[in-house]
């Protein structure tokens, strides 16, 4: 069983003794949440039990004990039989939950079928789909804390590195090759590998990490296996993934953090694990918020442009206690093409994190950069 403050107000997605628990900490349980658990097969006297702000999320509780449970103060709550998601899941997806009932003829997925669910509701959602919408989001947010381990000033024990870049970026493109490149790298110096979870630049990116440990000519193999089926319309385009999974079984882990608002995507097959949200907003201010070893802008269209002023917001009021790297990822497309790097700059100027700007076209020059320049605390500055 996990240890936990009684005293305290905390979700914990999995009680192995609760019996034990309680008869190490006496007979009251008080600011408890539990979630998604089974206590069917639990032989727990609830009734010697003194429950004082007690909530049940998601839990499967037997008829007659639910009743004495509500009886007794408790907050129960259940998601409708008809949900696609569980809204009370304690993990974070992997893709093969996700493309589970797959065919590139007749796709019968658990993601797509979030996704047509979702569309329908998407613009103007009732109140209690909303609700449910919410919970769903906040459990990703709950994983994500598991997975990530933060400490009291916010930072984590993984050193996450995020990519930016464009979806519709084809496997053929050299920024293809160059982030997936930089991400090996960067993962096999111990930097956490995190994406969007799209195709583009955002599988390039979990690709590159799923790689890392393996040979150059490995990574250059299986890219050669995706560039038949360049971009993510292509009817071949999960094959060719699979197809690549299929000759390298073993990769090293990575997260993914997609969304259902965009419409449907392929699920990205690199990450293992994958944080996916119905609130974009959410989940971009999520990916750029744990990212404090860094984010790698690799050439994208508004999107990127987009999570790069959010980014650079962050660092400007050292919103999350940390100041981070940007690395610009293509020189042509943000120093001449768009000017988004000497603006910045400028933004930059006098503050902080304008020392932790640099713009490069090399995978390696990224790597030696990072290493020389990590988050600076703002209490610090």
């Amino acid at each position: 069983m996990r240890k936990f403050d009684p005293t305290s107000e905390q979700f914990f997605t999995e009680i192995k003794n609760v019996t034990s628990y309680i008869e190490k900490n006496g007979k009251v349980l008080e600011n408890c949440t539990f979630q998604s658990i089974d206590f069917s097969n639990h032989p727990i006297e609830w009734n010697q039990l003194e429950l004082l702000n007690v909530t049940f999320l998601g839990c499967k509780i037997p008829v007659e004990t639910e009743l004495h449970l509500l009886e007794a103060g408790a907050n129960i709550f259940k998601a409708p039989k008809n949900l696609p998601y569980n809204a009370f899941r304690h993990e974070l997806y992997t893709w093969e939950e996700l493309m589970e009932g797959y065919d590139p003829e007749n796709d019968q997925s658990t993601d797509l079928k979030i996704y047509k669910h979702f569309s329908t509701h998407k613009f103007n959602p009732s109140i209690t789909e909303a609700l449910w919408q919410r919970i769903h989001d906040h459990a990703m947010d709950d994983a994500l804390r598991e997975l990530l381990e933060f400490d009291e000033q916010g930072m984590t024990q993984r050193k996450c590195v995020g990519f930016m870049g464009g979806h519709s970026t084809k496997r053929t493109d050299s920024f293809y090759l160059k982030t997936a490149q930089t991400a090996k790298l960067l993962a096999e110096s111990g930097y956490f590998i995190v994406s969007g979870g799209g195709p583009g630049i955002m599988e390039a990116t979990n690709l590159g990490a799923y790689f890392a440990g393996k040979s150059h000519e490995d990574l250059l193999k299986a890219v050669s296996i995706l560039q038949q089926a360049a971009h993510y319309t292509d009817p071949q385009f999960n094959a060719k993934a699979m197809e690549v999974l299929d000759h390298f079984p073993e990769g090293e882990p990575s997260l993914a953090i997609p969304t259902w608002f965009y419409g449907h995507e392929p699920s990205n097959l690199f990450a293992s694990h994958i944080a996916k949200y119905f609130s974009n907003s959410i989940r971009e201010d999520t990916l750029l918020a744990i990212s404090l070893y860094g984010i790698i802008c690799a050439p994208g269209s508004a999107g990127t442009t987009q999570e790069i002023f959010m980014d650079a917001t962050q660092n400007h009021y050292g919103t999350f206690n940390y100041y981070s790297p940007m690395v610009f990822l293509g020189r042509k497309r943000y120093e001449i093409d768009t000017l988004i790097f000497p603006l910045l700059r400028q933004l930059a100027w006098g503050h902080e994190y304008g020392k932790l700007l640099f713009l490069t076209d090399e995978p390696t020059e990224v790597l030696a950069w990072l290493k020389q320049h990590p988050p600076i605390p703002v209490d610090e500055d």
